[in-house]
């Protein structure tokens, strides 16, 4: 079918792929979400009686028939269409006629894009927040089976004063549980409905924004219909952000099993299943998962600032701009998703050398103790210290 906005003329071909760049394959992300946002306003104009209910029910079955061929990565979005929102349409024009024409009556591309975003984050957000929770408590296991296991602290990478197996897991586990708060605190932020808004100033219909957001699980209505589009990328960028404190996390534990299991301490092994080969060494076992944690890690927090440095100028109201924040978005989900996941793998799979970290435990690393042992005994710390 036309574009969205098709005019009689016809548009420049580098323009069209100038302005339609990639959004046309990263929009398969959002299919799934769009259509979800497209039955609730379908019900919306129901309810408003622009649709009749055997229309209503042409949109549903279509809509399930976009959500079923997505599943099944069989929905296509070609150039021409530019965008997820254009294809379902033209596939509800295509099956049931007059109601594909209908479905986007009151409605912009900015508050249905919006609303598709907003319907993925939410649901990606709780999915992250399962996960990492989940290797929150691997870790919390693993101190546990580990805490008495002593292990040198460090300060400066250098042996500093006694530690344990178990104080070190923990930590990753507890900070793994604030990060997993802070972003439910951003899950709050984003279950609010965009939709309604339109092209940044709300429609001329009466439309039911409260009821669309119901049909959607969304908590409430986002109320300014200005700020629902000044949104766009901001709400992105607080999503990232929660995800880069993630990956700052992992990033640290990665560094640290860097180092712990190296040969020549031997504090820790990753299991073989998760080590990579060199071509021309055959004796080498390389920790690449590790190593790609860290840039991964990187990969995430430079999203969230590609997000916030095209957001950072614009004016208020839709600007095309915002089309570009969906790839670092995608990017990074799947960056912090990944590194995740490969941590629980890590982390269930570690083996702790007892005999190595009792070695590496030698008398300098009790220097703090014994010197407020005889502090306790009455000699002053500077004397003593020195």
């Amino acid at each position: 079918m036309a574009k969205l906005w098709q005019k009689e003329y016809t548009l420049d071909s580098l323009m069209e792929a100038f302005s339609v760049g990639t959004d046309y394959l990263i929009d398969q992300h959002l299919v799934i979400a769009d259509a979800i946002g497209s039955i609730a306003h379908a019900r919306t104009l129901a309810k408003l009686g622009i649709l009749s209910q055997k229309e209503l029910s042409q949109a549903e079955k279509g809509l399930q028939a976009v959500i079923l061929a997505r599943q099944a990565n069989e929905f296509a979005i070609q150039r021409e269409d530019e965008d997820c929102h254009t294809a379902i349409e033209a596939y509800l024009t295509q099956h049931f006629g007059e109601v594909g024409k209908k479905i986007h009556t009151g409605r912009s591309r900015n508050d249905q894009v919006q609303t598709a975003l907003r319907l993925w984050m939410r649901e990606f957000a709780l999915r992250l927040a399962s996960r990492t929770l989940s290797l929150a408590d691997s870790l919390f296991i693993f101190a546990d089976r580990h805490a008495s296991v002593p292990m040198p602290g460090r300060t400066h990478m250098q042996i500093a004063m006694p530690s344990s197996v178990g104080l070190w897991a923990a930590s990753f586990a507890e900070q793994l549980v604030d990060t997993v708060e802070q972003l439910l605190a951003v899950h709050t932020t984003l279950n609010q409905s965009p939709l309604g808004s339109a092209a940044s100033y709300g429609s001329a219909l009466d439309l039911d924004r409260a009821f669309s957001a119901e049909q959607m699980g969304f908590a409430k209505v986002q109320n300014n219909v200005l700020y629902a589009n000044n949104s766009r990328g901001f709400f992105e960028a607080m999503l990232l952000d929660s995800c880069d404190y993630i990956g700052l996390t992992l990033s640290k534990l990665a560094q640290d099993l860097m180092l712990f299991t190296l040969p020549e301490l031997g504090y820790f092994s990753l299991p073989a299943e998760l080590l990579t080969g060199s071509s021309i060494m055959p004796q080498k076992k390389n920790p690449d998962g590790l190593e790609l944690a860290r840039s991964r890690s990187s990969i995430i927090g430079g999203s969230a600032s590609q997000i916030k440095a095209i957001i950072r100028s614009l004016p208020s109201g839709y600007n095309r701009d915002f089309q570009d924040t969906k790839e670092p978005l995608f990017k990074g989900a799947e960056a912090t998703w990944q590194l995740v996941g490969i941590f629980s793998k890590m982390v269930d799979g570690l083996t702790v050398h007892e005999q190595n970290l009792e070695a590496a435990c030698t008398p300098e690393l009790y220097a703090t103790d014994l010197v407020l042992e005889r502090v306790a005994k009455g000699e002053n710390f500077r004397d003593v210290y020195r």
